[in-house]
């Protein structure tokens, strides 16, 4: 069975991993996109063999030769699109954050449930190897019992107005800063490994840059069943970083950059160093998953309940500091 696709947004990321994921899938067959400017969708479903391109977003969800829609477009779109599609009877797998905020979750969650499709959420750092290892070290006690762990997500971000993705600095259209845009993906990593976040304390502001949100941020997680951890973002540092440790009561676990998917383990008795690199496309097994889930007829690994999950917790973490976010 083939799973026949929309892409709605033809941006950075449709681009660069979406749709090439998509024609390299081996059940999937991308068949049409949308972008609002109709040459440019041309030009995108041309590149990408698409056989049909829409201006309005609308025409691709009630096109009927479409099964499942991936939708890839600024996060305040969200909600609205993956309702519409869900009574058009699509599948759908939405980029992160999943939606503004909780209740828009509850929204969507609840028409693809009465319409009976899938939802799925873009977090393809669940499907990391890295994660898969440290999972498996974790369970087997061999740093004990896990004490604290500490993130840095660290991207430097000050884009002209000409810039495609200035969007992310208006709030109202990005739901707030780099916590919301790309701390998100490390706080499902952070509940992919320890469970249920009980309560939050956090800090954010404008260290540097006087814009609508937040250009750094850090979090304080405590676990229902498990341990403290710190998550720090920022938009203004200009060393880029993509880490993960994780201090245990016997040893600890260093990943310098969760990407490249290097992890080195001390223990008592030794410390070594493994390579579980990503694939080469982050995100294909992450669509290789949600078909796999239609074609079983089962629920996605990261389906809309993990993405309310980190909504849920995003907004604890706004919630507790002065910066206001957007509820619209």
């Amino acid at each position: 069975m083939t799973i026949r696709w929309g892409l709605i947004g033809c941006g950075d990321i449709a681009r660069k991993r979406v749709a090439p994921a998509l024609r390299e899938q081996a059940n999937s067959d991308l068949v049409s996109v949308s972008r609002a400017k109709f040459d440019q969708a041309e030009q995108f479903a041309k590149e990408f063999g698409a056989r049909r391109w829409y201006a309005d977003w609308k025409e691709l969800i009630a096109d009927e030769e479409v099964d499942a829609v991936y939708i890839a477009t600024p996060v305040h779109l969200h909600a609205a699109q993956a309702i519409a599609a869900a009574v058009e009877g699509k599948q759908i797998l939405c980029e992160k954050p999943m939606a503004m905020t909780v209740a828009e979750c509850d929204e969507m969650i609840a028409a693809c449930s009465d319409n009976n499709v899938r939802l799925g959420v873009a977090y393809y750092r669940h499907f990391y190897p890295v994660i898969d290892r440290i999972q498996s070290i974790l369970a087997a006690g061999e740093i004990g019992t896990a004490i604290l762990a500490q993130v840095n997500a660290f991207e430097w971000f000050d884009p002209p107005a000409s810039h495609s993705r200035r969007w992310l600095l208006e709030r109202k259209l990005s739901g707030g800063g780099p916590m919301f845009d790309f701390g998100c993906h490390r706080i499902e990593v952070l509940i992919n490994l320890f469970g249920r976040v009980k309560q939050v304390k956090s800090l954010a502001g404008k260290l540097l840059f006087d814009r609508e949100v937040e250009d750094t941020a850090t979090a304080l997680l405590e676990f229902e069943n498990g341990p403290q951890a710190i998550l720090s973002v920022t938009h203004a540092a200009r060393e880029p970083q993509d880490t993960l440790e994780i201090f245990g009561s016997q040893g600890s676990i260093h990943v310098p950059v969760l990407n490249d998917g290097a992890i080195k383990i001390s223990t008592q008795n030794d410390e070594r160093t493994e390579k579980h690199p990503s694939h080469a496309n982050l995100h294909l097994p992450l669509i290789d998953d949600f078909v796999q889930a239609i074609l079983d007829k089962r629920k996605p690994q990261v389906d809309g309940n993990v993405g309310r999950e980190v909504a849920r917790i995003e907004e604890m973490i706004y919630a507790d500091h002065t910066l206001p976010r957007s509820t619209t």
